[in-house]
């Protein structure tokens, strides 16, 4: 199958090479090799040699033929996921608290599923939200994006933002970085927990509001991406987040987890384009 993307090299950027345009796009290097070798790459609608300049506003085509992928198929669910963006390569959701992500063998009800029922077919993972994390949930319709998002994920042009609430909040300072590694807790295979032998993980928080119960609305940024790393950070510091029935001791049945992905920030696969979502009135929601 082939995958074709046209855009123009924008304005306000100086004239570059065709073999340093492809690499700012991200474009994986064997498929960079293959759009040279097969003279895929049409400028003004010819092939440019890749030392041959790109320059301010020229149209840029590319079609890819020998997109590979090992993407689990996932089957319908036969419901509709709660829609926040889409454009022709991407769909971001709204994931509810409880919700897996991906399905093990023979589940049918997870987020990717319900993409599954609205695309007609199988979605393509990008990222995962914890089941108990609500929030923004980022999938691809078609394989040929998916490494430029990954590679977007690894430098970090990819930035995800949280919202909690948490509980004991005069004992976290209103702003700070959380520097502790994580490791499995031996224990409770469930969990995780700081110790000193863990992988890096960094968290950055900012508190937006305090309420009168000592509770607070906190944003939270990733420069790591380690399981229930934001959960186990804050239950560190003594404020867990609220509904946590793995890390907050002070848990009541049926709560939910008040931790929520509100905001994304990416650019577009295969263009200079970046887009910023935000799920309605999240700060509102806890």
């Amino acid at each position: 199958m082939s995958y074709y993307f046209t855009l123009n090299y924008p304005k306000n950027l100086k004239p570059c090479s065709v073999s340093d345009l492809l690499k700012a796009l991200l474009i994986p290097r064997k498929w960079r090799h293959y759009l040279r070798s097969d003279q895929k790459v049409l400028i003004n609608g010819c092939y440019r040699s890749v030392n041959q300049l790109v320059y301010p506003n020229d149209k840029i085509e590319l079609t890819l033929d020998r997109v590979e992928s090992r993407q689990s198929n996932y089957p319908s669910s036969n419901n509709l996921p709660d829609i926040i963006y889409e454009d022709a390569n991407l769909l971001v959701i709204n994931k509810p608290a409880g919700q897996k992500t991906h399905p093990n063998q023979g589940e049918t009800n997870t987020a990717l599923n319900d993409c599954a029922t609205y695309l007609g077919q199988s979605p393509y993972i990008v990222h995962r939200l914890d089941m108990l994390t609500s929030g923004l949930l980022l999938v691809a319709k078609n394989p040929a994006v998916v490494p430029i998002l990954n590679r977007e994920l690894t430098t970090k042009v990819f930035q995800r933002e949280y919202l909690a609430t948490i509980a004991h909040a005069d004992k976290l300072a209103s702003t700070g970085s959380i520097r502790q590694p994580l490791g499995h807790d031996p224990h409770d295979q469930r969990k995780r927990m700081v110790r000193a032998d863990g992988l890096a993980a960094i968290t950055h928080y900012q508190v937006i509001r305090y309420m009168p119960d000592n509770t607070a609305l906190v944003k939270l940024t990733l420069e790591t991406g380690r399981t229930h790393q934001i959960r186990v950070h804050l239950a560190s510091l003594g404020s867990p987040i609220v509904g946590d029935p793995l890390y907050n001791s002070e848990y009541q049945q049926g709560e939910l987890l008040h931790l929520t992905a509100y905001r994304m920030s990416f650019i577009k696969p295969f263009s200079f384009d970046k887009v910023q979502i935000e799920l309605p009135n999240a700060k509102r929601r806890f």
